[in-house]
C-alpha cells in the first residue's frame, strides 16, 4: 500500500483501498445491517423527505438491499444506503412529474359527457337495429309491455316476440363488446 504523507495519510488510502472498514466485517446478512443501520437510515431520510415518503422510501431501501446477493463488496455502507435511497426519492419526483405532465394533456371528460356520450352510443345502436327487431325491443324495453301484449300489438305470435327480442339483445351485446 502507498503511503501518503502526514500522519493521517495512512488511514486515507486505507479507505480508499478498502482496508479500514471497521463497521464492516465479512460475511453480514441484511438482518445485520437492518439492525445497525435502520435508525440512522430512517433518520436521516426524514431529514431529507416528508415523513410519509420517507417511511416509504425508507422501506423500499431495505426491500432493494435484500436483492442482493453479498454486502461484502460494499466499503462504505452509509453511503450506499443513502444513494440507493435518494436514487428512489428521485424516481418518484419523477414519476410524480410525467404524472402531473400526462393529467395537463389529457382531457378530463366530466361524468355528464360520459353520460351523454352513452345516450348517443345506445340510441345509435338500437336504430341500427332491424325494423321489426326494433319494434319488438323498444316495446318491451322502453314501453314495458309483455310479450303477449306485444305479440298483439303488432298482430305476431308470442313466439315470433321471443325470438325477434332474443335477436335484438344478441345484436346489442355485440355492439357493446365492440
Amino acid at each position: 500500500m502507498a503511503k501518503a504523507g502526514g500522519a493521517g495519510g495512512e488511514r486515507d488510502v486505507a479507505l480508499l483501498d478498502g482496508t479500514a472498514r471497521t463497521d464492516v466485517s465479512k460475511g453480514e446478512t441484511l438482518s445485520d445491517w437492518h439492525a445497525r443501520y435502520d435508525r440512522w437510515l430512517s433518520a436521516q431520510i426524514r431529514r431529507r423527505f416528508s415523513s410519509q415518503s420517507g417511511e416509504d422510501i425508507t422501506q423500499e431501501t431495505w426491500l432493494r438491499m435484500a436483492a442482493l446477493d453479498s454486502f461484502d463488496a460494499i466499503r462504505h455502507p452509509k453511503a450506499f444506503l443513502l444513494r440507493v435511497a435518494s436514487n428512489l426519492a428521485l424516481g418518484q419526483v419523477r414519476r410524480g412529474a410525467v404524472a402531473e405532465r400526462f393529467a395537463a394533456v389529457t382531457p378530463t371528460v366530466s361524468h355528464e359527457d360520459a353520460d351523454q356520450l352513452e345516450t348517443v352510443f345506445f340510441r345509435q345502436m338500437v336504430l341500427d337495429l332491424p325494423q321489426p327487431l326494433r319494434d319488438v325491443f323498444l316495446l318491451s324495453r322502453v314501453g314495458g309491455l309483455t310479450n303477449s301484449q306485444i305479440a298483439h300489438q303488432l298482430g305476431i305470435s308470442p313466439k315470433t316476440v321471443e325470438w325477434r327480442m332474443t335477436r335484438a339483445l344478441a345484436r346489442c351485446a355485440a355492439q357493446v363488446r365492440r
